[in-house]
């Protein structure tokens, strides 16, 4: 069993609704983006090919990678768009005192 931990990512005003903020978890660069007034945590990494989505495009509940174009939800990671065909990791978010934590492992 892996264990958890609630890590600071940043302030909640920092992440603006449909914009991408990113961010960094130890080494492990993590983007931030608010949907709808949810903030969602997912890797910053796309699987494909080494790019960061906080580079990326926001339309509606998606996010484009700036680099081959592969789409993936926001709110879940499931891939939605060749040529990546690997989700990406999700994370568990809480917003506490103005400030997003991550639940990350």
């Amino acid at each position: 069993m892996t264990e958890k931990s609630w890590q600071r990512v940043a302030a909640s005003s920092e992440v603006k609704e449909g914009e991408v903020f990113g961010a960094h978890v130890g080494d492990d660069p993590i983007a931030l983006c608010r949907i709808d007034g949810k903030v969602y945590a997912f890797d910053d990494v796309c699987p494909h090919a080494y790019a960061l989505l906080s580079q990326g495009f926001v339309e509606g509940n998606e996010i484009e990678c700036p680099l081959h174009g592969a789409r993936f939800d926001i709110r879940n990671g499931r891939v939605l768009c060749q040529p990546a065909s690997a989700d990406i990791a999700t994370y568990v978010v809480r917003i506490e005192n103005g400030e997003v934590y991550v639940d990350v492992p």
